[in-house]
């Protein structure tokens, strides 16, 4: 038979129209019925839209003039920043290391990436134990270490005073191991004879990573920012676990977008527009930076 099987394509319907009408129905249909929502007056979910707004876009100019809104995005963008450093570029750093390492590696592969697998919700219980205001890990630490006095019982109240710092740390740790699987699948496709030429021209370990890993994994560093960003721009479980009904200093977009879900729906439609928008914008302003997202040329 051949290759020539795959040039016949006069069934290919029959395989891709099941997939394209899942995504008709669970996907692109919810999108655009979002968009109309955003212009409608719904006030709680489950009703439906009975008319539209006046002025149409009026959600839309509310937006403009939200504080909240505004908090909501300044923290989207520091949880962006934080997560393609913190995330992506840990990530990048421990795929370096392992991918040196000749034994013991699947080790660290699976230790770097169990956060992953723990559910969101247990992560964000477990990270308010450890920032607990009395009796927390980080709290005792500081003690034990003399940082805090312990003899007057001095506290840190982590969830008052450094509000983002807390709720960035497990979203940075949880997510830094998939990342990592990325990266090292994308070193691990690069020929060893590159790195065996460059040695015998008398290039050093870091002028190997300079010149043959950081290029060629260009498309995979790629992809892991535009995950990051996107995954920054919609992220809700973890922080609405540590912050329920949010902090006024801690609202994020998807934590400020689902508490309006259940008694302004147009108003949260509205917000998740404006997500996927910023998210279209940052995804190809990445694709720009990085160029072409091949990892060969």
């Amino acid at each position: 038979m051949g290759p020539s099987i795959y040039k016949n394509k006069k069934r290919i319907w029959v395989f891709l129209a099941p997939a394209f009408a899942f995504m008709v129905v669970y996907l692109y249909y919810p999108f655009i019925q979002n968009i109309l929502n955003s212009f409608m007056h719904i006030k709680y979910m489950g009703t439906a839209g009975g008319e539209w707004n006046s002025p149409w876009y009026k959600n839309y100019l509310t937006l403009l003039s939200d504080p909240k809104m505004r908090i909501a995005l300044k923290n989207t963008g520091i949880t962006i920043a934080a997560t393609i450093i913190g995330q992506v570029g840990i990530a990048l750093v421990l795929s370096l290391l392992v991918s040196n390492i000749e034994r013991g590696s699947g080790f660290f592969r699976t230790v770097f990436f169990f956060p992953i697998v723990v559910s969101a919700t247990a992560l964000g219980l477990l990270f308010n134990l450890v920032f607990l205001y009395d009796k927390g890990m980080v709290n005792q630490f500081l003690q034990f270490a003399g940082v805090l006095n312990r003899e007057a019982n001095q506290l840190i109240d982590w969830k008052s005073k450094y509000p983002m710092f807390t709720m960035l740390t497990p979203v940075i740790w949880q997510y830094v191991g998939f990342y990592f699987v990325i990266l090292l699948t994308g070193l691990a496709g690069i020929p060893e004879d590159l790195y065996e030429a460059a040695t015998i021209d008398g290039a050093g370990r870091w002028q190997r990573v300079r010149y043959i890993s950081l290029p060629l994994l260009r498309g995979s560093i790629s992809t892991c920012v535009i995950l990051a960003v996107t995954g920054a721009l919609k992220v809700f479980d973890l922080p609405w676990t540590m912050f329920v009904n949010g902090m006024s200093n801690t609202w994020l977009t998807g934590t400020y977008m689902y508490s309006k879900v259940y008694s302004d729906v147009d108003y949260a439609s509205a917000i998740a527009v404006v997500i996927v928008v910023i998210g279209v914008i940052l995804s190809a302003a990445v694709n720009r930076i990085f160029g072409k997202t091949e990892d060969f040329q």
